[in-house]
């Protein structure tokens, strides 16, 4: 049973129990918020819960959820592209549509399933659902992430990334033209007060955003940018920019598609038609080695979809 207190604050204008927990707690949809309730599993302030329940202020809410039993992963022969790989730890260039691991819509076919078939001896710190896994990239985004094969590896890689002290760069293909070449975007990531399948960099109650930009080519009304994570948060390229009035090219979450539309290269159009994804890639990610502390850098070249857009954007600015 795992159990989670939270407090109102006492500033905060009257709001619903359920959409106070379900911001509070992205893990819980409204609907599982709800069904807790129901099961006398939340209280307030000691006593048994309503969904539509005002608060008001400094209320105690106690939080029990049962535990899950979801099915195991299991192995799949899924082809990988291995960087590297010795006793504890797997690097993968992670290829476009896998999941990282498996949830809600995708129980299998994911990275964990190809590990599991892989290598038997994947950290357990993350668990059944997620054995090895310290860090995540977008299932539509692709390049490189490292997994741990044991829990002193999966633990110091994970003390690394809390301290920001990871590489990681991103390549990615946006809409507009920034008038600097080079620049920080800051901001309190959470979950979107309204479309729960969305991040926001406005969330009331979200965690510190960090990305560096820069300028690596710009081609009219398409830029080619260099992003490096300093923190690590859901969906945090993807909002930074968008919000920052540079979506990326065929992001279905994050706007654009009134760019798309007006765009009067027709060749262009079809190339991001056929991406049919965020054109993002995590090209380079670099760390210490858990055990022999050994600085490690791997680097992934972009993938075929997004280096033909870049190929045709090239090609138009010699012309």
């Amino acid at each position: 049973m795992k159990s989670i207190e939270l407090m109102y604050p006492s500033d905060n204008s009257p709001e619903r129990l359920d959409q106070f927990i379900t911001r509070e707690v992205p893990d819980l949809t409204r609907s599982a918020v709800q069904r807790l309730i129901e099961s006398g599993m939340i209280t307030v302030n000691g006593a048994p819960a309503r969904p539509s329940q005002k608060l008001k202020g400094s209320e105690q809410i106690f939080i029990e959820i049962p535990p899950l039993a979801p099915a195991v992963p299991q192995a799949e022969e899924i082809p990988l592209t291995i960087l590297y790989e010795d006793s504890d730890l797997v690097v993968v260039d992670k290829a476009a549509g896998m999941s990282v691991h498996p949830g809600a819509g995708n129980p299998d076919g994911t990275l964990v399933n190809a590990l599991l078939s892989h290598c038997d001896d994947l950290s357990g710190i993350g668990g059944e659902i997620r054995p090895g896994i310290v860090h995540r990239i977008d299932k539509d985004t692709t390049g490189v992430i490292v997994v741990a094969k044991h829990d002193r590896s999966h633990l110091e890689l994970a003390r690394q990334f809390q301290e920001h002290s990871i590489k990681r760069v991103y390549i990615a293909l946006v809409y507009g033209s920034p008038k600097t070449d080079k620049g920080r975007i800051e901001s309190e990531i959470g979950r979107h007060p309204v479309d729960r399948k969305k991040m926001s960099g406005s969330a009331r109650h979200g965690k510190h955003a960090v990305t560096h930009w820069k300028v690596i080519g710009r081609y009219g009304p398409v830029t080619a940018m260099e992003q490096r994570l300093e923190t690590g948060r859901t969906h945090q390229i993807r909002v930074h920019l968008s919000e920052a009035g540079f979506p990326l090219l065929g992001d279905p979450v994050y706007g654009g598609s009134g760019r798309l539309t007006a765009l009067k290269d027709q060749t262009l159009k079809a190339l991001i038609r056929k991406l049919g994804r965020q054109a993002l890639h995590a090209r380079t990610l670099g760390f210490l080695h858990p055990i022999s502390g050994e600085y490690l850098e791997f680097s992934s070249p972009l993938p075929e979809d997004m280096a033909k857009i870049l190929e045709h954007l090239d090609k138009g600015s010699e012309t």
